[in-house]
């Protein structure tokens, strides 16, 4: 395996670091680089690559609004000088963001995250993966599903409580996608707007659920399943 990068930035020592840096990566191939937007956006539109490492401030047109305007999206890794830039919205749906000066590590940790991330979404996956991969806060996450207490569904967007950490994972994806992604028999949807992992539930008491910290309403609807679980 070995994955076509491009890299798109204004300054030319921000292209020799990634330069230098995928030179590291036998799995990775650096097959362009453009020190202009306009340059770099045709290339892509005739190209097909996988790792996109595109800077956001550019004089010509943003990185944001170039990787906006791609028909088909490689994964996508930011770079950026400005610690509180604010992204516009989940659909960018970019692998991870890097603050200048990029260091090797924390270029390390994006890299592994894309090559896991095209890994994922290239196997065959029967259920029963045991980690999952969400975008959240600008970046993919990768979770265990062992490590799941429960989700909760927001409309459009979900949070997933994690056992390892009192701060949910919020990530825009309606909760029957989620639930398709999870193994059958160690989740079970217990109300319209929760599904909690079989294993985390202390008890069942007048049609609420314990988990460790928190209690949780069993809908009509999916009633039968307090039956299920005190056989």
């Amino acid at each position: 395996m070995q994955l076509k990068c491009v890299a798109i930035d204004d300054e030319p020592l921000a292209l020799e670091i990634i330069k230098k840096y995928v030179s590291d990566y036998p799995s990775l191939k650096l097959v362009n680089t453009f020190d202009d937007a306009v340059s770099g956006a045709e290339y892509l539109t005739k190209n097909k690559i996988d790792i996109l490492f595109i800077d956001i401030n550019m004089p010509d047109i943003t990185g944001v609004d170039l990787v906006r305007s791609l028909q088909e999206k490689p994964m996508i890794i930011f770079t950026t000088a400005y610690k509180n830039f604010a992204f516009e919205g989940f659909e960018l749906e970019a692998v991870d963001y890097l603050l200048k000066p990029i260091n090797n590590t924390r270029f390390g940790v994006a890299v592994n995250k894309a090559i896991d991330y095209y890994l994922f979404k290239h196997t065959n996956h029967s259920g029963e993966d045991d980690f999952l991969f969400v975008h959240s806060e600008y970046r993919v996450i990768k979770i265990s599903v062992r490590d799941i207490e429960y989700i909760e569904s927001m409309q459009d967007y979900i949070k997933i409580y994690l056992i390892s950490t009192e701060k949910p994972v919020l990530t825009l994806m309606p909760l029957k996608s989620v639930i398709e992604k999870l193994p059958a028999n160690q989740f079970v949807r217990i109300h319209r707007s929760y599904v909690v992992a079989r294993a985390q539930i202390r008890s069942i008491y007048n049609r609420k659920i314990k988990l460790s910290k928190i209690e949780l309403p069993v809908g009509t609807n999916y009633s039968e399943f307090i039956k299920d679980w005190s056989k």
